[in-house]
């Protein structure tokens, strides 16, 4: 099984607040190479299905809410390590906030509302960019 690659989305949020630019120059700063990215706009069901392994938890609609709410730029990175060397990376984006207060200094947001998501197993990588990029292009070609 490969290793070499980690599957990630930058949020609604982070997409919305021009935050796009600065995340993928974090990304390509970490080591990463960006193997396939595109730019998509999640619709209930999508959303509904990839984040059903939380269907019944508390924020499960806020999450499935919040993640239809824009666009949002999906990646296959790859490095070697990908995942847990992407899941250190994240622990500086995940800082990453909407606005800066006028120090400069970043602030933490709610998990969920997070600005980048990022495969938490090499099994999880592989199903969330299989469905990333097979059905969600599936589904958006017209």
């Amino acid at each position: 099984m490969h290793h070499d690659f980690t599957f990630s989305i930058i949020k609604p949020n982070a997409v919305r607040t021009g935050k796009t630019g600065p995340i993928l120059a974090m990304i390509n700063g970490g080591g990463f190479e960006i193997a396939a990215m595109r730019m998509v706009k999640l619709t209930l069901s999508q959303a509904e299905s990839f984040y059903s392994i939380h269907k019944g938890k508390p924020f499960f609609d806020s999450l499935i809410e919040f993640m239809t709410s824009g666009p949002v730029v999906v990646m296959i990175l790859k490095h070697e390590n990908a995942v847990d060397q992407f899941r250190k990376l994240i622990g500086r984006l995940i800082r990453l906030k909407l606005n800066q207060v006028p120090s400069g200094e970043l602030l933490p947001v709610s998990v969920q509302m997070n600005a980048v998501h990022g495969s938490d197993s090499v099994e999880n990588a592989i199903k969330e960019a299989d469905f990333s990029f097979q059905e969600l292009r599936d589904s958006n070609n017209r």
